[in-house]
């Protein structure tokens, strides 16, 4: 087993709260173990380009209650290429860097485990995605918060259309996976939810409506994933509103809102496990896995598994949803 001296941590990907509180993580529990610890700013652009710098404990004070992320993210098609991932390894290598922390989606997987495959560099995933559409983890960084932001804003959005009696169709982000759509909508009392994982039908939406109608229940919130198979936030409105003219319907799109604000305490303590874990991982010779909590337990998915599955929707929910509606 090579011994791990130099490594370096990455944001890829689309931000989430929560992944300052990882990069902390990765480099004090680095520096603990007497490794030299990088960051690599804009995620695998920077190792293109060679924006590697080191990072001591003070590198990552005052950050861990901040959203967004110290290291920066973009996105890097070139990184897509053999020629471009031959760039990234040479620039790493004239740092001796010989591990690498990778935080973000299952793109970013894909780049890592696709790294890994070509050069002798382990990786360590961690789940930094608002979205939780990776399988192998309860908890991905950033979920938590984005839940709460959607659940305090539909909050407000329900005190304004109970003032009007007003039906308010709300879009929330998950263009592949409906969990942030689900869960704050069970947390707000949404009439109905609609998700990529399940076949929306309209005519249940509208009979639905009708029923509520008919027993003077005016005010419902219908809440959206963004990538529901029927359609956005405007689609379904379109459709209620040429049916049920009659109803004072309004759309709200709450955004990405949902990817800035402080992290939760939830998703500090998530991403802290995970950076401790990922650094340990690398330590022990555990490479090219993701780090993820199952069950409250630190548990390792090979990077290859990680891409191809998808978290699954309990159906179990989706009665809970229409049980708690009616």
């Amino acid at each position: 087993m090579k011994k791990v001296n130099n490594i370096a941590v990455l944001t890829s990907g689309g931000d989430a709260p929560g992944m300052n509180a990882a990069i902390r993580a990765v480099v004090r529990t680095g520096i603990y173990h007497q490794l030299n610890v990088f960051g690599v700013m804009y995620g695998y652009k920077g190792m293109l380009t060679g924006e590697i710098f080191p990072m001591e404990s003070k590198s990552v004070a005052n950050i861990i209650q901040r959203g967004g992320t110290v290291l920066k993210t973009a996105r890097c098609k070139e990184f897509y290429e053999p020629e471009g991932r031959k760039k990234a390894y040479e620039n790493l290598k004239k740092f001796g860097i010989d591990g690498l922390v990778v935080i973000g989606g299952d793109g970013s997987f894909k780049g890592a485990q696709k790294f890994s495959q070509e050069f002798d560099i382990p990786c360590i995933g961690l789940p930094g995605t608002i979205d939780k559409d990776i399988a192998g983890t309860d908890f991905t960084i950033g979920f938590d918060t984005a839940v709460n932001t959607a659940v305090e804003a539909i909050d407000k959005i329900r005190d304004t259309a109970d003032a009007h009696d007003r039906l308010f169709i709300i879009e929330v982000m998950g263009r592949d996976a409906g969990y942030i759509a689900l869960h704050s909508g069970i947390a707000t009392g949404a009439e109905h939810i609609l998700i990529p994982e399940h076949k929306t039908n309209i005519d249940d939406v509208i009979d639905h409506l009708t029923a509520n109608e008919r027993r003077s229940k005016m005010v419902n919130l219908i809440v959206v994933a963004e990538g529901d198979e029927f359609g956005g936030a405007d689609e379904v409105a379109r459709h209620v509103k040429d049916r049920m003219p009659q109803l004072d319907t309004r759309v709200t799109v709450l955004g990405h809102i949902q990817r800035g604000g402080s992290p939760t305490c939830l998703d500090r303590l998530v991403a802290s496990r995970m950076g401790y874990a990922a650094v340990d991982a690398l330590l022990n010779g555990t490479t090219n896995v993701m780090v993820g909590i199952v069950n409250n337990e630190i548990q390792f998915t090979p990077l290859d598994k990680a891409v191809k599955a998808k978290q699954q929707i309990d159906p179990e929910w989706l009665k809970i949803v229409k049980i708690l509606a009616s």
